[in-house]
């Protein structure tokens, strides 16, 4: 059984997206990740997808949608709800079946980025970069034999290390 997490962001469009394909690459089948926004941009960022194509992704696996997809009686139940922008922090979010975890993890929007396409690409690696940190000390964490409140501590001290 894996441990299912959901990542929010408000288009879901760059920084959702990185951490869902993060997420499921480190977390091996122990964790499913997916991703979804308040209000979903519909393509997930071109330079994004770019950057996620050249690590190795199959970007046929990611799209940009609304969490309603998530709301329902019949989607997966999450064991963890992750916001990764502010603006979705500060939303009021759906009620989710099974009451899972609800955890902000903040990171720039780089879809944001003025200049060229290389200084676009140099800020969603960065980014990536980070994200990945984070997602390889969750992988790392014994989810599976935490209770609540040991989780929410653990993912907090997760995001106090910088």
């Amino acid at each position: 059984m894996s441990f299912n997490v959901l990542i929010l962001c408000t288009s879901n469009s760059a920084r959702s997206v990185m951490s869902e394909a993060i997420l499921n690459k480190r977390g091996k089948g122990r964790f499913k990740a997916y991703s979804a926004g308040s209000k979903p941009a519909g393509i997930v960022d071109p330079v994004g997808a770019k950057l996620l194509a050249g690590k190795g992704y199959d970007m046929s696996a990611y799209s940009s949608k609304s969490w309603d997809v998530f709301a329902g009686a019949d989607a997966p139940k999450m064991d963890v709800v992750i916001t990764v922008c502010d603006n979705a922090a500060g939303e009021t979010c759906p009620v989710w079946p099974g009451m899972p975890l609800q955890m902000h993890w903040g990171f720039p929007d780089p879809a944001t980025t003025e200049g060229s396409e290389e200084e676009k690409l140099a800020s969603f690696s960065a980014i990536y970069d980070a994200i990945d940190v984070y997602m390889e000390k969750l992988v790392a964490l014994p989810v599976e034999t935490m209770d609540q409140n040991s989780l929410k501590a653990a993912m907090r001290a997760i995001a106090e290390v910088e």
